[in-house]
């Protein structure tokens, strides 16, 4: 008998995993994928480690969750400096001094600041959808280019039905800083997140392969608690309807040329280029291998965003009113489970970035009764 069963090896399960571990607890963890990482999970290919399911960026303020993380790998100095495409304009992310002097021509500071002060005007009163919302931040110009196309893409919806909310803090810097984070820490793992993953779950024994939901009860019964990190709605079969997410799809393809776009990340933000980005992976790592030597291949993703159905990977939830209210009625039903907590972004069906699911399981193992 196990003290806990870990359905999932993600960040939040690996995490739990490696610290109830650390205090001699029997565990086990799986996952129906035939590899550990949830989608953090890295591939080689060429020498490069591809970011399978997308694009993962570590950044954090939160020390405690740096100095767990640290333990496990080593992270480079990989700063986020997005560059957006708008038909063939380049745009520097998150907007900046650089971006404004692209769009209008300004060179100072103040200039830059009446220019968007002068296109929020536009809206008057409180925004009513993201929309109104974007452009009381930045202004028609910047919208209309670097916001709509992609927003649009991205969540599958006029930015006039998309609630205020969703950017409500967008980045505005009246500076040359194009660090996307304001994040003390920042980097990618060397040698890709799979091999940290790994780390984390030393000595723990793992099971891959293995579907939770379709046997529960011989999983319940080899445990005397289970720690359940899959969709919620899925654990309970659905019963009161479907969460909505939005899911992503990669084109991903092997370059025999050495540089591709120069950047590991290039967002299309006009609506008739399909994708939203490119990734060219070997940019985390800058291009070179563990060795340090130069690659001579390139591998990019392309991604496109759709509408999650059963038998895709949910990745985003989508937070409006209506799957909140639908969620409180599972979290409900979860709360009654006394056996199982549910943990991470799809039990909790919430949008975390990595630290802050990291910090969630090291809150709820120090909660725990040993």
């Amino acid at each position: 008998m196990y003290d806990y069963l870990i359905v999932g090896t993600g960040l939040f399960g690996a995490t739990l995993a490696q610290k109830l571990h650390e205090v001699g607890k029997r565990v086990l963890i799986i996952d129906k994928r035939n590899n550990v990482g949830g989608n953090v999970y890295t591939e080689k290919v060429e020498g490069i480690n591809v970011h399978k399911y997308g694009a993962h960026i570590f950044h954090t303020n939160n020390q405690k969750v740096w100095d767990y993380i640290t333990q496990f790998a080593t992270f480079n100095r990989f700063t986020n400096s997005p560059v957006a495409n708008y038909k063939g304009e380049l745009y520097s992310l998150p907007f900046n001094m650089y971006t404004f002097n692209k769009m209008w021509g300004v060179v100072t500071p103040e200039e830059a600041a009446a220019k968007i002060e002068e296109q929020r005007k536009e809206i008057s009163g409180e925004p009513k959808n993201l929309e109104e919302q974007a452009i009381s931040l930045v202004g028609r110009d910047i919208y209309e280019k670097l916001i709509k196309g992609y927003t649009e893409k991205q969540w599958g919806r006029n930015c006039k039905d998309l609630p205020s909310f969703i950017i409500k803090r967008l980045p505005v810097r009246l500076t040359y800083d194009n660090n996307y984070f304001n994040a003390l820490y920042q980097g990618i793992p060397v040698g890709g997140y799979t091999k940290m993953v790994a780390n984390m779950l030393e000595g723990v024994e793992v099971k891959l392969g293995e579907d939770y939901l379709k046997d529960k009860n011989k999983w319940d019964g080899m445990a005397k608690k289970v720690v359940y990190t899959g969709p919620i709605d899925a654990y309970f079969d659905y019963c009161l309807g479907t969460l909505e997410y939005r899911s992503v799809r990669f084109e991903t393809e092997v370059l025999d040329k050495p540089n591709f776009q120069g950047n590991a990340a290039v967002n299309y933000t006009d609506r008739e280029t399909l994708w939203t980005r490119i990734i060219e992976h070997k940019w985390f790592e800058f291009g070179k291998d563990e060795n340090g030597n130069d690659l001579p291949k390139t591998v990019i993703s392309r991604e496109y965003s759709s509408e999650w159905k059963p038998g895709d990977e949910p990745y985003y939830p989508v937070n409006d009113e209506k799957n909140g209210e639908l969620y409180k009625k599972y979290k409900e039903l979860a709360d009654k489970e006394e056996h199982v907590i549910f943990g991470g972004r799809l039990g909790e069906y919430k949008y975390y970035d990595m630290d802050q699911v990291i910090f969630s399981a090291i809150k709820l193992f120090e909660g725990i009764k040993r």
